[in-house]
């Protein structure tokens, strides 16, 4: 049997850990300092929680001591994900397919949509994009909103005519004053009220899924959204 070669080798988890700290440390300067509250708090709540309680019990004091360790690497692993998450978004925010690479990572299960544009302009590279979920249909843009709302106007009639009486919201993820940050799509997505269930949202999905969609965007450059996360602990 033929030996496997190093260099594919998946880094181990610790590995993964550091060359997720150290990507997004670069570019997030608060990153260290948040981290050593959530190793040090945990764990000397812990160690004040022992001394209080424990009453002269060994096992009582061990107990809570270990209970502010676990808590420390859970805290540790949760912060850093969502720190780098957010970093990995930063660095490709405004780039063509920004919007694409969110919906492909970060949305679940209760959304239905593509990392590709429905509609682009083929000039300035601004796009629309659609999800659909149990609030209905969302068509996202990405870029400017004086030069992406013909497109989005457009893409809302053609929904409306495949799919009517079925609510279709507006997000705008761009340049302009009072748009939605990038890494803060997937929570803007989730404050709209639901209206269709999990079998309509599949129906509506499907129906939609045989319009006509736009061109394929680029991959933006910079870190990769869908390989940021910190492995979860076993």
């Amino acid at each position: 049997m033929a030996k496997k070669d190093k260099s594919t080798k998946e880094p181990g988890r610790i590995k993964q850990l550091w060359q997720i700290f150290q990507l997004t440390r670069k570019s997030d300067k608060l990153l260290l300092p948040i981290l050593v509250l959530t190793v040090v708090v945990p764990i000397v709540v812990g160690i004040v929680a022992a001394n209080l309680i424990a009453g002269g019990s060994i096992l009582t004091l061990i107990l809570y001591i270990t209970t502010g360790i676990l808590l420390a690497v859970l805290l540790t692993l949760v912060v850093l994900g969502q720190r780098a998450e957010r970093t990995a978004y930063q660095q490709i925010a405004g780039q063509p397919g920004a919007v694409g690479a969110v919906l492909r990572s970060a949305l679940r299960r209760a959304w239905q949509a593509s990392e590709f544009p429905v509609a682009v302009n083929p000039k300035t590279q601004e796009a629309v994009y659609r999800a659909v979920g149990k609030p209905g249909v969302v068509l996202i843009a990405e870029g400017s909103k004086t030069k992406t709302q013909k497109m989005l106007d457009d893409e809302r009639r053609a929904v409306l005519r495949a799919v009517p009486d079925i609510p279709v919201h507006f997000v705008y993820v761009g340049p302009d004053a009072g748009s939605t940050p990038l890494h803060k799509l997937n929570t803007t997505l989730k404050r709209f009220k639901k209206s269709l269930r999990k079998a309509e949202v599949l129906a509506v999905s499907h129906r939609l899924n045989s319009l006509k969609s736009g061109p394929a965007m680029p991959v933006p450059k910079g870190i990769d959204p869908t390989k940021v996360r910190a492995p979860k602990p076993r």
